[in-house]
């Protein structure tokens, strides 16, 4: 086979969130040299930047992975970034009344986050499912619940941590990576497997496909429906634990403020159909790289950081109208 018949042959649709890291990266190292004046190594491609970058996306990406399989089944979820301050600050408000210097308090706090995360996602789910909400508004009404809820315990003000082990973990670092890059990966594998290679992945994406269909084949749909979201809200408690120790503490205002902005947009960068019924975890985790890839290149090109909010908004919408035009 030349060259020629196998260009004609690729299927372009079917990389086209690979294309577009590719893309990305040299057009961010181009912009980053031109900022430079051409001179040197550009910033953009150093491992310190790419790291950090890595680093920036892990938080709303481990969120992205569980949006994934809720996209998937045929759902949305837009709480999750108050469900990460309520969360985050509930914990901490247990963490504080061990001793200050108790290691095993830090282990108790992330099995409660783990369980309260689980626990408010399982509510989202239980009002789509048992309650027939539509997700939209059974999320965006949890959404204001949880930012209110933690808003008056904390007096609208930092929920900061006593315990001098707990601001240990967030920065820590494994053979030169962050923490939360670790983590990352690790939850990314793991649900990339649940995804494609259990019965469960079969059936979310059965019931995101065609829900009635996968009713006469005798799936579980409200069950398949509900999982997800409990799954996103394990998440959460992750991501919780993990921003409150880098910064010692949970900002009740500003903590998760996006973040569902964002894990939405990795998702769909990385080729989940909004629809439901198809997607990937890989290309999810490529989506919250091409979205971090994107703020660094505005940062190094001298843009506005108020743009930033904008071109996701517009890399969103770009993503969707190359899915509604592919399956046109």
């Amino acid at each position: 086979m030349n060259a020629k018949t196998m260009i004609k042959n690729f299927k372009w649709s079917e990389h086209s969130t690979l294309l577009g890291f590719i893309l990305l990266l040299f057009l961010g190292t181009f912009v980053s040299w031109a900022a430079e004046g051409f001179r040197g190594v550009p910033i953009f491609i150093t491992p310190s930047n790419l790291l950090m970058v890595f680093r920036q996306v892990s938080y709303t990406g481990i969120i992205a992975l569980g949006m994934t399989l809720i996209i998937i089944s045929g759902g949305i979820d837009l709480s999750v970034g108050s469900m990460t301050a309520f969360v985050g600050g509930t914990a901490i408000f247990l963490l504080n009344r061990f001793p200050p210097n108790s290691l095993s308090a830090v282990f108790i706090t992330l099995l409660f986050a783990l369980a309260m995360g689980t626990f408010c996602g399982f509510v989202n789910g239980f009002m789509v499912t048992k309650g027939r909400i539509a997700p939209f508004i059974a999320t965006l009404g949890t959404m204001a619940i949880f930012r209110s809820l933690i808003l008056y315990f904390s007096g609208a003000s930092n929920i900061l941590s006593i315990n001098t082990e707990f601001i240990k973990f967030g920065p820590a670092q494994f053979l030169g990576v962050s923490l939360p890059v670790w983590v990352f990966l690790i939850l990314a594998i793991l649900m990339h497997l649940l995804l494609n290679n259990t019965r469960f992945g079969r059936y979310i994406c059965a019931v995101g496909a065609n829900e009635q269909v996968a009713r006469y084949s005798a799936i579980n749909v409200q069950l398949m429906k509900l999982i997800p979201y409990a799954i996103t809200g394990f998440m959460v408690g992750v991501t919780a634990m993990l921003w409150g120790s880098r910064i010692n503490g949970i900002q009740s205002s500003q903590v998760g403020q996006g973040y569902e902005m964002d894990a939405i947009a990795a998702v769909v960068i990385g080729g989940t159909l909004m629809s439901g019924g198809k997607g990937t975890i890989v290309g999810t985790v490529l989506g919250a790289i091409m979205l971090g890839m994107i703020n660094n290149m505005l940062v190094l090109g001298g843009v506005s950081s108020f743009l930033q909010q904008a071109a996701r908004g517009l890399v969103i919408i770009v993503a969707v109208l190359l899915q509604y035009n592919r399956n046109k």
